[in-house]
């Protein structure tokens, strides 16, 4: 009997020792800590997850614009395509001798486009020399912070020329880049601290005009138009409670574009419409111009603004 109840207390215990191994297998499993829903890649990368990342978007370059100490800006629009005088002419170079694996018509279409780019060069230089002569400009202003920061794309072309003038002029230059499938990388004349890459275009066209207190628009493409025409319609529907300067650079290309008078003939636009923006043909003019009208509209005593800095670019109610 004796020997019957040790074997039952023995299989008893290891029954329990079983069962406790087993309850402490699953407890163990349960105890996992579930990821902090702002840990969570897979939710964060989700539809459901993009209203964050549009936040994200807002949020993050309003506390480095804050950290930096900028106040307004200036946006260079243009084209990507637009090279200097030096690439220009490289480029012109490497055509002679000719490829021999090219044909007669492939050769002189190379040319041509050789050619064209070299005569569009200016524009570069032109948008250098402006973006320098109004960065050298805005340094010198007494403020306690930075004003009329030339601000851009971010990408090359006269994106490329504006922000390097502005740093051959020792002043911090902006750049707001796109994430695209075609990989634009940043020109390396940005500010590293005032670099900034968007997924969302609408992002991106916010704080191109959050900040802006004037717009200058060389000759581009369709994303040039489309920043011309939306800040000229904001101006024209009096949606913007501030003064946005707008300097069409190089009535040569721009004429032969688009015909305003054409607007006005046909009662599309008003003729007054027309002093929404200023036409310029070289950098001084330009300079001039902005330079009158930031002082004029932007630069009153500091007893008169109503606003705290980095100021909104508020619309009317």
């Amino acid at each position: 009997m004796r020997m019957l109840a040790l074997r039952f207390a023995s299989d008893c215990t290891t029954t329990g020792n079983i069962a406790a191994e087993k309850e402490n297998s699953t407890m163990s499993d349960k105890i996992n800590h579930a990821p902090l829903a702002y840990e969570n890649e897979p939710f964060l990368s989700s539809p459901d997850g993009r209203i964050l990342r549009i936040l994200s978007e807002y949020a993050e370059p309003l506390a480095r614009f804050r950290r930096e100490q900028i106040q307004d800006t200036v946006v260079f629009f243009g084209s990507a395509r637009v090279h200097s005088h030096d690439a220009a002419d490289a480029d012109l170079a490497a055509l002679n001798p000719p490829e021999p694996q090219l044909t007669h018509d492939q050769r002189k279409a190379l040319r041509q486009q050789a050619l064209t780019a070299r005569d569009m060069a200016h524009y570069y230089e032109d948008a250098r020399r402006l973006a320098f002569l109004l960065s050298q400009w805005s340094s010198q202003i007494p403020a306690r912070r930075r004003r009329f920061v030339v601000t851009t794309g971010g990408g090359p072309g006269i994106m490329e020329a504006a922000n390097r003038g502005a740093h051959e002029a020792g002043a911090k230059t902006i750049g707001l880049n796109i994430h695209l499938p075609m990989e634009q990388m940043p020109n390396p004349y940005i500010t590293p601290s005032l670099n900034f890459e968007f997924h969302y275009f609408f992002m991106r066209k916010f704080w191109f005009a959050y900040l802006s207190k004037a717009l200058v628009i060389f000759p581009g493409g369709f994303g040039t138009m489309d920043e011309l025409f939306e800040i000229l319609t904001l101006a024209q529907t009096e949606k913007l409670a501030k003064k946005i300067l707008v300097v069409i650079y190089g009535s040569e290309y721009w004429n032969r574009l688009i015909n305003f008078q054409t607007m006005i003939d046909c009662g599309t636009i008003a003729p007054q419409d027309l002093e929404l923006f200023k036409m310029v043909d070289s950098p001084e003019e330009g300079f001039e111009f902005l330079r009158d009208g930031l002082t004029r509209f932007h630069l009153e005593p500091e007893s008169r603004r109503k606003f705290a800095v980095p100021e909104i670019a508020k619309t009317r109610p």
